[in-house]
């Protein structure tokens, strides 16, 4: 399987250290150049760790197209990469991006769908520990999306 990844859900599976856990998932990872770009910036965070990890991983896409001006360059560079890599999965954590990317067929996972698959794989153990990483980190995501994530994981009740 083929994963096409943008840059806020990289960064959210740095902070909590399970990047690893995509390859596994999916076998091939890659990353279009502007989000590489983005994520190795040494003022942003995790940059260090990102830059390690997608140096590899790094492809150009071979359009021309910007089709939403709405949106990120990484994030568009990441759907085109997606459609020409006949990618399985583009994950974003964005919720533009991903309704943008939904509603050209294309399926999107988060980096807490990630967690729960890797639970499901029996990759990690649990997930409440790294969603408590993710609160005290920058990144944001709603309180109902965590209690959703640690309820389909068997964490709450």
């Amino acid at each position: 399987m083929i994963l096409i990844a943008d840059s806020s859900a990289l960064v959210a599976l740095s902070i909590v250290d399970k990047l690893d856990i995509l390859e596994q998932l999916f076998g091939e990872v890659y990353v279009p150049r502007a989000v590489y770009q983005e994520v190795s910036k040494e003022n942003k965070a995790e940059a260090y760790k990102l830059k390690n990890y997608c140096k590899n991983k790094v492809l150009d896409i071979k359009s021309n197209v910007n089709f939403n001006i709405s949106l990120g360059q990484g994030e568009s560079e990441a759907i085109i990469l997606y459609n020409e890599q006949n990618a399985d999965f583009l994950l974003c954590d964005d919720k533009k991006a991903k309704k943008f990317a939904q509603n050209f067929g294309l399926k999107v996972i988060g980096s807490l769908g990630i967690l729960l698959k890797a639970k499901e794989a029996k990759l990690i153990s649990e997930i409440s520990p790294l969603i408590e990483l993710l609160k005290s980190s920058r990144v944001f995501i709603d309180d109902r999306t965590f209690e959703l994530v640690l309820t389909m994981s068997g964490e709450l009740d």
